[in-house]
């Protein structure tokens, strides 16, 4: 079922001639396939890259390795870098990026839930960011980090 949060994303994208990539790891390519469920989303989405391991971070969406090494993959500065590097390296206007732990167990330090969104707008530089404390089960933390990336997206463009 397609959210209201998506329709909306996409008609604002659709008013401003403006196009979005996606750079997704907990999400698994969850934000790519609601953007995906509306017809006519092809006019805007460009698509983007699934960066579940850690090293597809830096080969896919350009996170330089520094960051990786001195953040890792759970981190602000990782998120902020996917987000502008899946922008440029798909030619988009705007970079949607989501990175965190889903569960069931912490990873590396990191609680379950823990998950850090990002937008990059190419045109100006600008990066948003928003660090998320969900709880649940994987699915909803899941569920709950791609709403919650689309609705970033949206406070960005309006």
């Amino acid at each position: 079922m397609t959210s209201a949060i998506t329709r909306e994303v996409l008609q604002r994208l659709g008013s401003r001639g403006e196009t979005l990539a996606t750079a997704e790891s907990l999400t698994g390519g969850l934000i790519g396939s609601m953007v995906t469920e509306v017809a006519g989303a092809s006019a805007n989405y460009v698509g983007g890259a699934i960066t579940y391991a850690t090293g597809l971070k830096a080969t896919l969406a350009g996170v330089p390795a520094g960051v990786l090494d001195a953040d890792g993959p759970v981190a602000e500065r990782t998120a902020r870098a996917m987000a502008s590097g899946i922008a440029q390296r798909c030619g988009a206007d705007w970079g949607l990026a989501v990175t965190g732990v889903a569960g069931p167990e912490p990873q590396d330090g990191h609680p379950v839930g823990e998950v850090h969104l990002a937008v990059a707008c190419a045109a100006t530089g600008e990066i948003r960011h928003r660090r998320l404390e969900l709880v649940g089960d994987r699915g909803t933390i899941r569920g709950q980090s791609a709403h919650s990336a689309l609705q970033l997206l949206a406070d960005a463009l309006s």
